[in-house]
């Protein structure tokens, strides 16, 4: 029977204080940037609990500093410690999660190690924190606090330790996968993702309630200018209360709402009574406003697209959108690599609707990267010239 790995409880260096205060962060400041090497990062937000997705606590660790944990809350900007880094690595465990929450905290990196990514990139099936850890190190992380509601204050101790653990692990795990990916030959590749990921920023969504989980299942104009109006609603009053959207109704009681044929305030209230009087008008408003919208002033059944339109056939496009993943599937596996990580699946679905085009120049429009382009352009080459002519044409 295989032993299993040692659990990690408490940080080597003991559980660091919260840095709250202005002075206490000044200090915190100097410490770290009388260091050097790379710095391990990592943010706790309040997820399904608080409205957005802000940074309640942020975790650094410099081997020749120390931990610390920082109340970004309280403190508000901590863009003081980008000249404390300068211009060496941040370590972060998926970073397109925490960088928008870290950015809005007014940190930037210079340069980056994704854990994550190079975990992916080196084919490995379990790529999460704990996960990682534990093949790479040999040491397993609880991970109970990971949907805790790190808003609180003060925060318990034992959620303290499990903040400081997550980037006391980051360190070493870098330095194991970055050995990795070299013995692999996917250095590299490596280094052209965090390379790119310093220009991330989140998808900006122009009709954001579009996203809402069961919309596109209503065919009436009607009831989705209903949703886009509740969705309004219950979006504003999350903001004014800070809470998460969904602590209000969650998006299949909002679709319910929508095909309701309700005629006040209180038939909303009899239906989710978890609602207060002042939520159920407001959403009993929303809803009526959108009843009395014109054909004119309804929203349409999708999203405007980009304006570009495809001159092939709907089954041409299909037919071409799986000769396509097809082929990226077949050279993901040859690579070892994921096919999302290998080329992003978006990508492959625009390049199946425009015909005749420069493969490599339209993967680099479309933001592939050139290790991506110089795998992924010959095997999209050949799938698209072993397709039928009259497809192929459209």
């Amino acid at each position: 029977m295989t032993e299993e790995p040692p659990l990690l409880t408490s940080p080597a260096e003991g559980t660091p204080p919260v840095v709250a205060t202005a002075s206490e962060f000044a200090r915190a400041v100097e410490r770290l940037a009388a260091g050097s090497g790379p710095i391990a990062i990592d943010a706790e937000r309040a997820s399904g609990i608080r409205y957005g997705q802000r940074a309640f606590l942020v975790q650094v660790r410099r081997a020749s500093a120390g931990t610390f944990l920082f109340d970004s809350e309280a403190l508000g900007t901590l863009a003081d410690l980008n000249g404390a880094f300068g211009d060496d690595e941040w370590v972060i465990h998926s970073a397109t999660q925490d960088l928008p929450c870290l950015q809005e905290r007014g940190m930037r990196p210079a340069a980056l190690f994704d854990t994550e990514l190079a975990a992916r990139l080196l084919g490995w099936e379990k790529f999460g924190l704990a996960a990682v850890a534990e093949r790479a190190l040999g040491v397993r992380l609880a991970k109970e606090h990971s949907a805790v509601d790190w808003s609180v204050r003060p925060l318990p101790e034992d959620w303290l330790d499990y903040a400081a653990l997550d980037v006391e692990v980051l360190l070493p795990m870098r330095a194991v996968l970055k050995q990795e990916l070299i013995d692999s030959g996917k250095w590299e590749y490596a280094r052209q993702e965090f390379e790119h990921l310093l220009s991330f920023a989140p998808k900006h969504h122009a009709e954001p309630w579009r996203r809402t989980q069961g919309l596109s299942k209503l065919k009436s104009r009607k009831d989705i200018a209903k949703v886009r109006e509740l969705w309004r609603a219950r979006d504003s009053m999350a903001s004014e209360s800070d809470i998460a959207p969904s602590r209000i109704l969650r998006d299949r009681e909002l679709i319910a709402l929508s095909l309701s044929r309700v005629r006040s305030s209180d038939d909303i209230l009899s239906l989710w009574p978890k609602l207060s009087r002042a939520e159920s008008a407001r959403l009993f408003r929303a809803y009526r406003k959108a009843a009395r919208l014109t054909t004119e002033e309804l929203p349409r059944r999708q999203e405007a697209s980009d304006g570009l339109r495809s001159p092939l056939s709907r089954t041409d496009i299909r037919e071409r959108t799986a000769a396509l993943k097809a082929a990226i599937a077949v050279r993901a596996e040859d690579m070892e690599i994921p096919h999302d990580v290998l080329l992003q699946p978006a990508a492959v679905k625009a390049l199946a609707a425009r015909p005749g085009v420069d493969v490599p120049g339209f993967l680099a429009d479309h933001g592939a990267r050139a290790w991506q382009i110089e795998l992924c352009a010959p095997v999209l080459e050949r799938a698209l010239e072993s397709l039928p002519e009259d497809s192929a044409e459209g």
